[in-house]
């Protein structure tokens, strides 16, 4: 079984060089000046305890890769690039490959069960980062994360154990669970404050707006019948395995949707975040004005190439009459 990880960024990255370390056979797909820098000097994986650069086969397309039904491509790019990256396994990949998702929101399966039949969810809660071009930080030691692992919609079967063992393995701790996706809508209403993290300046009051956005969140899963998981099958879960501690004397500055105005990218998750609460909301008459007002601003703020935090609270809160 070989993994083949398509976007091979913070998770991607760090979940590929954790493979490779346990031994596993890995290629990375990755893109622009960070694709340049494995290929040319290796992987750099930084953490609380190591430090390596690992050399990695690595392409920029996945026709360079010859795909086979043995391996399984890790998903790990951003919701937005999905669609792409679905479209570009079709042209170079045979239909019974494994494809799983190692993503934030709860679309991307149902993108990628349009094209591949052996569909995985997996619900990550691993704190890593990637700013530089060739390097990647896992910033939970010993435990690099958690990632549960399921089929979707539903069910396990033998590959969703194997997976399971192999980042087992490899410094994460994984369950395989049939109803994973109750899990992912637990990390959906988490990820509703990624917009706020990523966007708007830090202030005691942040509390106050990330609540109403989750607050909105939890009444239209509750109206779409959607279960999920509650906070303290979240908090048992999480238990005492994550260890967060700094990398060269630094914490990371933020989750995914900081990173990606960190960067500069002028592209940002929210309407797979923020906007999956608003379109249920459209779809089963729950108001969201907090979330839709934080999918407009994030992507405002990831259009125009602002800086993180750079979005003041009480702006945000006037417009919602809080």
């Amino acid at each position: 079984m070989r993994f083949v990880v398509y976007g091979a960024g913070a998770i991607g990255g760090v979940v590929g060089a954790r493979l490779v370390q346990a031994g596993y056979d890995v290629a990375l797909i990755a893109r622009g000046a960070h694709y340049e820098a494995i290929r040319d000097r290796g992987l750099r994986i930084q953490s609380p305890d190591d430090d390596a650069t690992l050399e990695i086969p690595v392409a920029n397309h996945p026709s360079q890769l010859d795909l086979g039904t043995d391996d399984v491509v890790i998903l790990a790019m951003k919701s937005q690039d999905t669609i792409g990256a679905c479209e570009a396994l079709d042209a170079c990949a045979p239909p019974g490959i494994a494809v799983a998702c190692f993503q934030n929101g709860v679309e991307n399966e149902r993108v990628v069960l349009r094209h591949f039949t052996n569909t995985y969810a997996v619900c990550v809660m691993s704190p890593t980062s990637h700013i530089e071009p060739g390097v990647v930080i896992a910033q939970s030691a010993p435990v690099s994360g958690l990632l549960d692992i399921g089929r979707y919609p539903t069910g396990v079967d033998d590959r969703t154990h194997l997976i399971a063992d192999a980042l087992n393995a490899s410094s994460f701790h994984s369950i395989p669970r049939p109803d994973v996706m109750r899990w992912k809508y637990t990390k959906l209403l988490m990820n509703l404050a990624n917009s706020i993290e990523a966007s708007v300046t830090p202030d005691p009051r942040v509390k106050e707006l990330a609540a109403i956005v989750r607050s909105e969140g939890e009444a239209c899963l509750g109206a779409a019948g959607i279960d999920f998981a509650s906070r303290d099958e979240d908090k048992e879960r999480r238990a005492d395995r994550m260890h967060v501690r700094p990398v060269n004397g630094e914490y990371r500055g933020g989750g995914s949707s900081w990173q990606s105005l960190a960067r500069g990218t002028h592209s940002i998750e929210t309407d797979y975040l923020n906007g999956e609460i608003v379109l249920l909301g459209a779809l089963h008459g729950v108001d969201t004005p907090a979330n839709a007002l934080m999918q407009r601003v994030a992507k405002e703020q990831a259009r125009i190439g602002a800086p993180p935090q750079s979005v003041p609270v009480e702006t945000l809160l006037a417009q919602l009459g809080a």
